[in-house]
């Protein structure tokens, strides 16, 4: 299993995951024109995660070369959940974040309705930081959810787990 900047090639894998019944109330499906808005621009970095060499999912930094050292982890899915994926997904993009992009802080949200999301984050180490209540629009429920916030930190990190 590897990380890999995400080309052209990956929309349409990502588009699918994105627009899936399971992911669409959670996650934003983005037409080409925006996906290709994300390769190009230096401060986000759309990445594939590969097993076996094919795409299993996919995942969004961005706020890269933000002065205060944080990065959003803004989207991530996966084809096939289950057998620790999640969790192994999360471990690579974590030191992608604080290894590649010299993260010093990681956040992310997650909706309030995506309790496995919440579950995984926690985890594998993030902190909930904030509840936004009926904050988030989401066209597909037609109604707004709560949104969470989560943070991890460089410093949180055991120590055999920093780089």
């Amino acid at each position: 299993m590897s990380l890999r900047r995400a080309t052209p090639e990956d929309f349409a894998f990502i588009r699918r995951l994105a627009q899936r019944p399971e992911n669409a109330p959670f996650i934003s499906d983005e037409d080409e024109a925006g996906l290709a808005a994300y390769l190009a621009d230096p401060a986000a970095c759309l990445l594939i995660w590969q097993e076996d060499g094919r795409p299993a999912g996919f995942a969004l930094f961005c706020e890269i070369g933000d002065p205060s050292g944080r990065v959003e982890l803004r989207r991530l899915a996966l084809d096939a959940t289950g057998g620790g994926r999640g969790r192994a997904l999360m471990a690579a993009l974590i030191a992608y974040g604080f290894d590649v992009l010299g993260a010093r802080r990681i956040w992310l949200d997650a909706s309030g309705e995506n309790l496995r999301a919440q579950h995984l984050y926690q985890a594998v180490g993030f902190t909930l930081e904030g509840r936004l209540r009926d904050h988030w629009f989401r066209p597909s429920l037609g109604r707004s959810v709560d949104l969470m916030l989560y943070g991890l930190n460089r410093s949180d990190l055991a120590p055999a787990d920093k780089s």
